[in-house]
């Protein structure tokens, strides 16, 4: 779609909240309806050719005796869904009365199939229309989303005119409007409803559509000469309205087809928040990418878009995916899936997604290692869950997923997000990591960083972790869509995937072993003294002070080990000092391998500036004295 066609769709829908809802409802209310009928309407339009065949072919089934019509009514859609009411939103704008037309809209609403019930529920559409005809609203909501300037279908609008030669032909009066424009109004729409209320509400930092594509080529191009004649599965566990899992399905058919290859893909998610679940389950039906919506894995019933809490409420338990691919939330806490659980405290859980025990060949560490968070943050949970979903095939799972700076450091030696860092990176999983352009999101000016992790790494990767500076390969954007200011185009994402898979040392990409990001946490302790300062003793052996909280950072790599650094280090300065049982942490800084001093200015330049100055406010104090 075009820039000038996308702009005036999206300026009509975003001007149905001030003609029809204003002095009505607040305008915090303004999203829970415009979108959800947004996505109503673009259902709607594709049922109306076919309306009357649906009719028919459902009476056909009533007078037979038919009770399973659903295969006989999707077959005369064309779509894995149909509606058996009598009514569409083009009909049922023409009642006047509000009650009667309260009424039809629930028949309506009533004659859609499970999926798209299951999306009317997640929207409380039936709630909306009752406090929309309690103000006398939702006739003119319905006439203007059914209004002939606009075309919320995939397919377009054609009209019939005239050639040069008197003939008749069809032409396009409206674009179709496709899954990825649908997925970046319905965003764009979110966040200015949200800027217009100075709302930001957490899990709303939807990933732009230029990232995403991004993402999928560092999944996807790295290993497309590895593709087979295969079937892959895709999942975000984070999935929003759906973008990255369809980008990445384009992406990996598209690279496929390129490589001569025939496969097939199939995409899992699991969302949340119920606006953003219903209208990337609608989008999804309506693509054709899933065509039905439960699958079965180990007798058990799963939905493909699975709705509410990836960390407590896994929709996707015991499956595994070739391509992991997410954008989770920074910052957001997750108490809630404590109370899922029904525990009370973190230490509490046993997931093994998050808690791997040493028997299990998972980790080098003596005692079971906890990947637990803290409970402020939960961004490093879907990390870890995306690690256990890793598949053991020659092509194995490649995981690229998006954090903020907290994922790089956060955490003690020992503690969760440590823990974490330290299983990926010791068992070799990590292949690079890549930092991104801030204000490259919507409604965060956040810097953030891309995990691309892997177990089948190549030959030449093995041992080490490449990081890459992006940070200034972006495109600055003609107008700033909220705190987004830059993009990220074809050539930079040409010039990111040329830096990774170059694999050399340039300003831009730095290649280190993996031991230099690890370091033994070692607590100092000092002998405990009496009041009069002797040294206490107990059965022989020196008692060690516990008040004391000082630690030393002593790198993996130190020559000769602990040993050493305690003798050159510490020693000379303390004798009587000892250390206690280390800890082994891993931490990634980017600061401090792509550090850039800021050239200090000459005193030749100060003093000038100085000068002018001077020269410029010669005699005012005098002249305010007066």
């Amino acid at each position: 779609m075009e820039t000038k066609q996308y702009n005036s769709l999206f300026s009509f829908i975003w001007n149905i909240a001030n003609d029809v809802l204003v002095h009505a409802f607040e305008k915090g209310d303004y999203k829970k309806i415009i979108l959800p009928f947004m996505v109503l309407r673009r259902i709607d339009v594709l049922l109306e050719p076919t309306k009357q065949q649906v009719l028919d072919k459902k009476a056909f089934c009533d007078k037979n005796g038919l009770t399973e019509y659903e295969p006989f009514l999707t077959k005369v859609t064309g779509y894995p869904f149909y509606n058996t009411s009598a009514f569409t939103m083009s009909t049922l704008k023409n009642e006047i009365d509000p009650q009667r037309l309260k009424m039809n809209v629930i028949e309506y609403f009533n004659g859609f199939s499970e999926d798209v019930q299951d999306i009317i529920d997640k929207f409380k559409l039936r709630q909306q229309v009752d406090n929309l005809t309690e103000v006398g609203r939702l006739g003119s909501l319905l006439e203007k989303f059914t209004d002939g300037n606009i075309n919320l279908s995939v397919n377009p609008v054609m009209e019939e005119t005239t050639d040069e030669n008197g003939n008749a032909v069809m032409v396009e009066r409206l674009p179709g409007l496709d899954n990825h424009t649908m997925g970046t109004i319905f965003e764009e729409l979110l966040r200015k409803f949200n800027e217009e209320n100075n709302v930001t509400e957490a899990g709303e930092h939807f990933t732009p559509r230029d990232y995403v594509r991004l993402l999928a080529d560092l999944a996807v191009v790295p290993i497309k000469d590895k593709l087979a004649n295969n079937t892959y599965h895709i999942y975000d566990g984070a999935c929003g309205t759906g973008g990255i899992l369809t980008i990445a399905q384009e992406e990996i058919e598209r690279i496929a087809k390129e490589q001569g290859k025939q496969v097939k893909t199939s995409i899992f998610g699991q969302e949340l928040q119920a606006d953003t679940y219903a209208t990337c389950k609608a989008d999804l039906m309506i693509s054709g990418n899933i065509n039905k919506f439960t699958y079965k894995l180990d007798s058990g019933e799963h939905q493909y878009i699975a709705f509410g809490s990836t960390i407590s409420q896994d929709g996707h338990a015991g499956e595994k995916f070739d391509f992991c691919i997410s954008n989770p939330p920074f910052g957001t806490p997750w108490k809630e899936d404590l109370k899922n659980w029904g525990l009370g405290d973190k230490k509490e859980v046993i997931d093994p997604r998050f808690v791997h025990s040493s028997d299990a060949s998972l980790t080098t560490a003596s005692e079971p290692i906890s990947f637990i968070p803290d409970i402020g943050d939960c961004q490093m949970l879907f990390l870890a869950n995306n690690v256990s979903r890793m598949k053991d095939t020659p092509l194995g799972t490649r995981i690229v997923e998006v954090h903020n700076g907290s994922s790089l450091f956060t955490g003690n030696a020992g503690g969760g997000e440590s823990n974490l860092r330290r299983y990926i990176i010791e068992n070799d999983l990590l292949e690079a990591i890549i930092a991104m352009p801030e204000k490259d999101f919507y409604n965060t000016g956040i810097s953030t960083y891309v995990w691309v992790v892997t177990n089948r790494k190549e030959e030449r990767r093995r041992g080490y972790v490449q990081l890459i500076d992006a940070s200034n390969i972006s495109t600055p954007l003609r107008k700033n869509l909220g705190e987004k200011n830059c993009e990220t185009t074809k050539e930079d994402r040409r010039r990111i995937l040329q830096l990774l898979m170059d694999f050399k040392e340039t300003p831009e990409s730095k290649v280190f072993r993996n031991e230099e990001f690890g370091y033994w946490q070692i607590p100092v302790l000092r002998p405990k003294r009496d009041k009069e300062g002797n040294i206490v003793m107990k059965k022989g052996k020196v008692v060690m002070a516990k008040n004391r909280n000082e630690v030393e950072q002593i790198p993996l790599l130190y020559p000769g080990g602990i040993a050493a650094f305690y003798e050159n280090e510490v020693k000379p300065y303390d004798a009587e000092a000892e250390f206690g049982e280390p800890v082994v942490g891993y931490e990634l800084s980017f600061t401090k391998y792509f550090y850039k001093p800021v050239q200090l200015r000459s005193l030749d330049e100060i003093m000038g500036d100085i000068n002018v100055l001077e020269s410029e406010t010669k005699g005012l104090w005098d002249e305010i004295m007066k």
